[in-house]
């Protein structure tokens, strides 16, 4: 029960750094789901967005932290 209770602080404290990381960027005015290689398509009818570059960097990133987190642990 211990390692499910560290499990949950772990990752309610990982999700906290992300969410302020990412409200750090807007406040900066980075131009983060607006990166090069994002697809948007205007039409006569409506318009399309999807971010796939900041999906894959956001992707990448994670995926480390998670892997560092889960070495951390696995000691």
């Amino acid at each position: 029960m211990q390692s499910v209770i560290r499990a949950f602080i772990v990752g309610g404290i990982v999700l906290l750094i992300i969410g302020g990381l990412l409200y750090l960027l807007t406040k900066f005015n980075l131009p983060i789901g607006h990166l090069p290689g994002d697809i948007y398509v205007k039409g006569k009818q409506g318009s399309f967005y999807f971010p796939l570059t900041t999906c894959i960097l956001i992707s990448v990133i994670l995926t480390i932290l998670f892997n560092l987190f889960l070495r951390l642990f696995k000691k």
